[in-house]
């Protein structure tokens, strides 16, 4: 088994940044890429980005290209999003997830075998 545990989200005005976290537990060699979507009340869950074992690939929805940033520290079984210029639409609850196969569509929800429970990002006007 996997466990995920997102930390970092709160409030912030427009244009400011956050940081979340995601601490990544119990088997984790069997992970070969980890994502972070979110999801506002009343839409559907959406991908945000995602990153490889090693780091060496990443992949963001055109949303936030150039204004996040995912990274991970292997030696901490941690990865970051690190979201600047945040904008009200932002605002959502992110998770984390965690996928186990190779190949398949990583943009997608379906594709993630192990969830966290969220943390809030609320972004002022």
């Amino acid at each position: 088994q996997v466990q995920l545990v997102e930390s970092g989200g709160g409030l912030v005005q427009a244009g400011g940044s956050l940081r979340l976290s995601c601490a990544v537990s119990g088997r984790t060699f069997s992970i070969y890429y980890v994502g972070w979507f979110r999801q506002s009340p009343g839409k559907e869950r959406e991908f945000v980005a995602t990153i490889s074992r090693s780091g060496g690939r990443t992949s963001y929805a055109d949303s936030v290209k150039g204004r996040f940033t995912i990274s991970r520290d292997n030696a901490k079984n941690t990865v970051y999003l690190q979201m600047n210029s945040l904008k009200p639409e932002d605002t959502a609850v992110y998770y984390c997830a965690a996928d186990r196969t190779i190949g398949g569509i990583l943009t997608s929800s379906v594709e993630y075998d192990y969830w966290g429970q969220g943390t809030q990002v609320i972004v002022s006007s």
